[in-house]
């Protein structure tokens, strides 16, 4: 059963980076495209970026393209997010989950195992 389980939020200043981390289990993590969707207060799920089962292909929300990164390492079973130059905006829980086969990379109903989430508080 795969479980994805985030870390690495917190309380940032404006301008300042944090790495987000997605640690998932099971041996067929390398066979599955990975994604980051985040829910700001009193929104809705938005996606902010994805990479590709190898790890060849990336994708990324127009709201977050130059300064957010999403990188994976397969030996480790985990996905990263580095996130830099940060704003008040992109405060928001921050969801890693795991890509079915088939669908949208940027649509959340393409996506079947989520984590619990890690809180990213941006102050201004």
């Amino acid at each position: 059963q795969v479980q994805p389980v985030e870390s690495g939020g917190g309380l940032v200043q404006a301008g300042g980076s944090l790495r987000l981390s997605c640690a998932a289990s099971g041996r067929t993590f390398s066979r599955y495209a990975m994604g980051w969707f985040r829910q700001p207060p009193g929104k809705e799920h938005e996606f902010v970026a994805a990479i590709s089962a190898s790890g060849g292909a990336t994708y990324y929300a127009d709201s977050v393209k130059g300064r957010f990164t999403i990188s994976r390492d397969n030996a480790k079973n985990t996905v990263y997010l580095q996130m830099n130059s940060l704003k008040p905006e992109d405060t928001a829980v921050y969801y890693c989950a795991r890509k079915g086969a088939g669908g949208s990379y940027y649509y959340h109903g393409s996506y079947d195992h989520w984590g619990q989430g890690t809180q990213v508080t941006v102050s201004s």
